[in-house]
């Protein structure tokens, strides 16, 4: 094999590596995004529900439920 159809070779190598890194690097970062989505929405909920609590505008617990028979 010639020194310049190992080159083109090796050429195209990296271009493949290079084009399955980017892909990954797309498929990673759209996941990080989701991640970062759904955590905040997590955190809001768990503060409104914290507020909720604090406030006692909604008992929770065994306590608070109606028995059967109502």
């Amino acid at each position: 094999m010639s020194e310049t159809a190992e080159l083109r070779e090796h050429l195209v190598d990296l271009e493949v590596k290079l084009a399955y890194q980017e892909r990954l690097i797309r498929d990673l970062d759209a996941l990080v995004r989701d991640f970062g989505t759904r955590l905040d929405t997590a955190l809001r909920e768990l503060e409104t529900l914290k507020q909720t609590v604090r406030s006692g505008e909604v008992p929770l617990g065994p306590a608070s439920e109606r028995p059967p028979h109502y």
